[in-house]
C-alpha cells in the first residue's frame, strides 16, 4: 500500500466496444483458479474474462446481451449476474451462455417472486 501509481489490468483504451475496451464497467471479481479478473462491462451488455498474465491486451466474452450490473462467484465456481432490465439474478457455469433464473425472473415488481432492477449481490458459502 501507498504506491501512488496503479496499472491498468483491463481496458484502457477509451471507453467503447472492441474486446480491448470496457464502457461503464460495474462489478470486477477475481477468478483465483483462471487467475482472470471477470468484468461486468454494463454499457456494452456483457461480461468480459481479462487474464491477470502480463501481456495480456484484450478481453473475451463470457455472456453477451446482459445489463449486468452485480456478479457474484460461489466455491464450486458458479457465476451469479444480476440483470437490470429483466429484472433477475441468473447462475452460470464458466462457458454456459443461458444460465439459470435464481431469484426474480416474473417482471419487475415487489412480489416474492419478482426483484426491481437488482444491482449488486452475495452469495455465502450455502449459495443462498
Amino acid at each position: 500500500m501507498g504506491d501512488k501509481n496503479g496499472q491498468v489490468v483491463a481496458g484502457g483504451n477509451g471507453e467503447g466496444n472492441r474486446l480491448d475496451q470496457l464502457n461503464s464497467p460495474s462489478d470486477v471479481l477475481i477468478d483465483k483458479e483462471t487467475d482472470s479478473l471477470i468484468i461486468c462491462d454494463y454499457m456494452n451488455r456483457r461480461v468480459v474474462r481479462w487474464s491477470r498474465r502480463s501481456g495480456t491486451t484484450q478481453g473475451e466474452i463470457l455472456i453477451n446481451n446482459i445489463v449486468c450490473y452485480g456478479l457474484a462467484m460461489d466455491n464450486q465456481r458458479y457465476l451469479y449476474i444480476s440483470d437490470n432490465d429483466k429484472h433477475e439474478v441468473r447462475r452460470y457455469q464458466i462457458g454456459d451462455k443461458n444460465g439459470t433464473i435464481v431469484a426474480g425472473g416474473n417482471g419487475k415488481g415487489a412480489g416474492l417472486n419478482q426483484l426491481n432492477c437488482p444491482y449488486y449481490i452475495f452469495v455465502d458459502q450455502q449459495q443462498t
